[in-house]
Formats: C-alpha cells, structure tokens, sequence
C-alpha cells in the first residue's frame, strides 16, 4: 500500500469508525431511549453589540435543553430553526447524531439551516445531560481540563505612538478578567497615501508590508512576551502577499495568523502553511469535516479554528477535532456569541486533548456574564472553569435576559 493510499484508507476508518466517547454516550442512554420526546423548540433573541439567537427544547418530560444558534450577521437562522423543529418533534432527544445526521435541507437556504441546525444540536446536548443527570462534557467522553483559555480582541487604535502603546499595554495587562491572549487585524493603509494600495486586488504594497512589521513589533515591545499576540484576516489576501505578511511577523511571534487567504481550500493553503514562519490558522467557515479534511490531511494549516455555530454543533465538531488529532494539528475556535456560546464552547474544549484557546468578546464583568446565574467571575486569569452540573451546567437570568432582549421580543415568546 502506497503511503498517499494509506492515508486515505486511514483518515476513512477514522471517520466511519465509532468513536469511544459516542459508544460510552449511546450505553449511558440505553435504558433512557423512546422515554422522553421533543415537544416544542423556541427561540429568543438576545441585543448585545450584536443580536444573540437563543434556543430551547422543551420535552414531555418537563425538562429544556438551551443554547445559542448564530446571531447578527446571520439574518434568517431563526426562520430556519422553526423552518427545521416540525421535523424533530415527537423525535426522541437522546438520538442526538440521528436528529443532527437525518435532517434535510428544505429550500435553497443551506446555509442558514445548517446554522439553525447547529444551535439545535447543542441545545439537545445540553438536554441529554440534564436527563442523564451528568454534565454535557462527560458524556462527550470527559474533560482533558478543568478550565480553558480565552482570547480577546483587545486592539490598540495606534500601532505607531509608543506613548499610547505603553498605556495600552498596561490597560490591556490590569483588565480585571486577567486575559493575556489578545487578537488582532492588519494594518493597512490608504490609497491616497499610498501608491502601491489598490483597494480593488488582494496585494499589500511594499509600504505596508513595512508598516505592518513596524506596527507588529511596537506591539510586541510594549506588552512584552508575557501576553500572547494572535493575528485575525478576514480572507482578504492573496498568496504571496500572505508570504509576506507572515514573513514580517517572523520577530513578533504570534500563536497564529488567522485567514489570510480566501476561505475555501486550495494549493495555496498548503503553500502558505509550509513558507509561513508562524502558524497558520483557519476554519470559522467551516460547514462540516468535510471542508476540514483537505486542509488536514494536506497540512496546509497548523491550527484548526471552527464556530460551533457554524459546523454543526458538539458532535460534528468533535469528529473534525478527532480527524485534526490524527494528523497532530491542535484546535482553538472562532466565538463572537453570547456568554451563552461562551460557556458551551468551554464545555466542548474541555472534552480535546490538543486544545489551544477560546476567542471571545465577552467576559468582561458586565451585564453579559449576568445573562447567566453564577457565584463568582466567570474568567480569571483568562480562564473559565468547566462547569460540572448537568447539562451544560448554566441557568439563564430571566431579569437580565429580558433587560436585553431584542426589540419586540417576550421571554421564550
């Protein structure tokens, strides 16, 4: 067997084989499977900085199960998530993989059911732990740590005033969540300042490759190495531009640079990947494993970064985790929800072996960690600890929820 046939044939094992975790998760059910059927599923929708999609299942058994589908910008993901529960209703909860495997696209909007569906399947997590009485990470087989890493957007205005920068770095070291991974998007300069930007290509021109090691390093300079600096894309550069990018970074050391190049996979991913003297990462785009596979098994990436919102919920993600551990390619994940999304994703991470860090914009001690009930900081030192109640081991508030609820809407309306 040929080296590039026996991949293949193991990377297809390992994705129609079942796992450990999901064998020990269908002997727990066992004695619990056709007790307990779907009545309804509702939503309700958090104002935040953005709109937050809340969802519920609810159950005959007086039991809910609630999570976070995508919010803004993600318009028509609600429609989408009534669109689906006709079809799980009277389904059985537990029968997690067959309610999230069975569905079917009903119209042209894939995308958004594939959001929709997404929330669900959490929220049915966050169920069958409730009905099992253990918390959610058990029965996504058991936690690797008792508490996960987060990062933050936490930008300076100016990469060039050192004065401000020094400021910056001491606000961004004293934030009472004690957060020290901060990310971050390139500097990019204006056409009328500059004559090699052409807004309309993909190219950084030779002054903002300058400008971007000049502004990355002051950066550096002023928070020291004791804080981690991350690098956000959004998709907007072409190959050898991201060479370089990557290559001016080189002093700086960020933990990675994230979407530097147009999302979907081609040679140029593996290209960047094998020239880039930081890590690469990518993956908040991802619909299911598919879309991961080829960056994996073609080592055209060095972290995998998927939205539980996006690609399909615990379990979908959980196999693309285990296809990524394969290969020995760690995994972090793209998060700009509500502490609701927040505190599932802490879970989920929980349950990965090579896991690297959390993005969030929340957890700051403000009305956003109230949304739910807690006893003490939700982040300390930049970490969040794993709840270990049933389910997802979180409660609602219902003043704070209804104190930010979006315009026109009632508590589960």
């Amino acid at each position: 067997m040929t080296q590039l046939s026996r991949r293949s044939f193991l990377t297809a094992a390992a994705g129609m084989a079942v796992p450990a975790w999901l064998a020990n998760f269908h002997k727990l059910s066992a004695t619990h499977y056709g007790k307990v059927k779907i009545t309804d599923i509702k939503t309700m929708m958090l104002q935040g900085p953005r709109s937050y999609t809340l969802v519920r299942i609810d159950t005959d058994a007086g039991i809910s199960g609630v999570a976070e589908a995508y919010g803004s910008p993600g318009l028509g993901i609600r429609e989408a998530i009534h669109g689906i529960k006709e079809s799980l209703i009277g389904g059985d909860p537990l029968e997690i993989d067959r309610l999230y495997t069975g569905y079917r696209y009903t119209d042209g909007s894939a995308h958004h059911q594939q959001r929709a569906m997404s929330g669900i399947e959490m929220a049915l997590w966050d169920l069958a732990g409730k009905i099992l009485d253990v918390p959610t990470h058990t029965l996504l087989g058991g936690k690797f740590r008792d508490k996960v890493r987060l990062y933050d957007h936490s930008t300076p205005r100016d990469y060039f005033d050192k004065a401000y920068l020094r400021d910056w770095a001491q606000q961004v070291k004293e934030a009472p969540n004690g957060i020290t991974m901060h990310k971050f998007g390139p500097i990019r300069n204006r056409p009328e300042d500059d004559f090699g930007r052409d807004p309309s290509n993909r190219m950084l021109s030779s002054a903002e490759v300058r400008r971007i090691r000049q502004g990355y390093e002051n950066c550096r300079d002023a928070l020291g190495f004791e804080h981690d600096i991350l690098i956000g894309c959004h998709w907007e550069f072409d190959l050898r531009s991201s060479i370089e990018f990557a290559e001016a970074l080189r002093d700086v050391k960020p933990r990675f640079l994230e979407d530097p190049l147009p999302v979907a996979y081609s040679e140029s991913w593996k290209r960047l990947a094998n020239m880039s003297p930081v890590p690469i990462c990518t993956g908040e785009n991802w619909f299911r494993r598919a879309e991961a596979l080829p960056f994996i098994v073609n080592a055209a990436l060095d972290i995998i970064h998927p939205d539980l919102r996006n690609s399909g919920g615990f379990l979908e993600n959980k196999r693309m985790a285990d296809l990524a551990d394969l290969y020995f390619i760690p995994v972090a994940n793209h998060n700009t929800g509500s502490i609701i999304n927040g505190m599932a994703t802490t879970h989920w991470a929980s349950t990965i072996r090579d896991y690297f860090a959390c993005e969030t914009v929340f957890f700051r001690r403000d009305w956003m960690d109230d949304v739910i009930l807690h006893d003490g900081p939700l982040c300390v030192d930049g970490f969040v600890t794993v709840p270990d109640k049933p389910g997802l081991g979180i409660e609602l508030n219902p003043d704070v929820v209804k104190a930010h609820l979006s315009e026109g809407e009632r508590w589960w309306g």
